[in-house]
């Protein structure tokens, strides 16, 4: 199908039904968690939502290793919304108590789950960040504030890998077992312009081999080069011609269980996504025999499996088939 191929080396430590996997950064990451969480996997992504730069990336992880708290002063109201300049708008609310809340629950479980994860996933998407004039300081989100009170910048290289220096030897003095991946999303951002987007990719791209060549449990998986290299047609492509498509992203997930799973996890992984889909299935006639048959049958399978592997997280399938 492909003319170019990329080797891919095995991850050092293999991901399992074991691990506890913490994903953070632009939207491909959102997309790979989606998909192990579909196969159940133990996944905590995106606590600050989606976040695109080196600076807000690293800054979020710093605030979970800090187990930092919000407070009302860190809030800000604008459209009739009260939002946060580091979280994604999905933790904006028209109530400031609200909006706070949410935020610092989420900040509480990161804080915990970052220092018993096995695994954690960075995924970038760009160079350019905004800081805010009034502040000085860079900013996760415009919440769509005039444009004026921004000014944008383009991180250098050095101060990438400086910044997650800082921010993965921390992170390595509260979990020193962690393996780190890092990968750079292969949607383009255009907006910045064509020019001005591969010279961001190219600054993420050299930043995160300096860090992997700097701290050995540090991974690079080629999410940015299997699209725009291996893949490269527009028929990968989302209508906007910038999102990989599902077929893109599944080659990409596929080659990223290769690389990522041993084998038992991948047989296992089998098993759990036909008990998913099977409990995704709408019956037009449920109250037929066939159909109380067809649950009765994963009833079976859904124990069976979990007596072998009492870790699998199929609970919520196992009470659907037996309600």
């Amino acid at each position: 199908m492909h003319t170019l191929s990329i080797n891919i080396p095995s991850l050092p430590q293999a991901i399992s039904y074991h691990s506890r996997l913490f994903l953070t950064g632009s939207c491909f990451a959102e997309n790979m968690a989606i998909r192990l969480k579909q196969h159940r996997f133990n996944v905590l992504d995106n606590p600050h939502g989606i976040l695109f730069n080196p600076h807000s990336v690293a800054d979020s992880m710093d605030s979970y290793i800090d187990n930092r708290q919000y407070s009302a002063d860190d809030l800000f109201y604008l459209n009739e919304l009260w939002n946060s300049w580091e979280h994604h708008t999905q933790f904006s609310d028209i109530d400031k108590e609200t909006a706070l809340t949410r935020i610092n629950q989420s900040q509480a479980e990161a804080a915990a789950y970052i220092r018993i994860a096995t695994h954690v996933m960075i995924t970038l998407g760009s160079a350019y960040y905004y800081v805010l004039k009034e502040t000085g300081k860079p900013v996760s989100n415009n919440h769509r504030a005039p444009a004026n009170w921004f000014e944008k910048k383009l991180m250098p290289i050095d101060e990438i890998v400086s910044k997650f220096t800082h921010t993965l030897n921390k992170l390595l003095a509260v979990n020193p077992g962690v393996q780190i991946i890092f990968t750079v999303s292969p949607v383009r951002h255009y907006r910045d312009g064509i020019v001005e987007n591969n010279r961001s990719k190219a600054r993420i791209i050299e930043s995160v081999h300096a860090l992997r060549e700097k701290f050995e449990q540090a991974y690079y998986f080629p999410a940015y080069e299997l699209v725009i290299d291996i893949l490269r047609d527009h028929r990968y492509y989302d209508i906007d011609f910038v999102h990989p498509n599902y077929l893109a992203t599944d080659y990409v997930w596929n080659r990223m269980v290769e690389a990522c799973m041993n084998e038992p996890t991948k047989a296992l992984m089998k098993e759990v996504h036909e008990i998913v889909i099977a409990r995704n299935h709408k019956s037009r006639f449920p109250q037929t025999e066939a159909h109380k048959k067809f649950r009765q049958s994963y009833v079976q399978k859904i124990r069976a499996l979990t007596a072998q592997h009492p870790y699998l997280q199929l609970d919520e399938e196992l009470k659907y088939f037996t309600d």
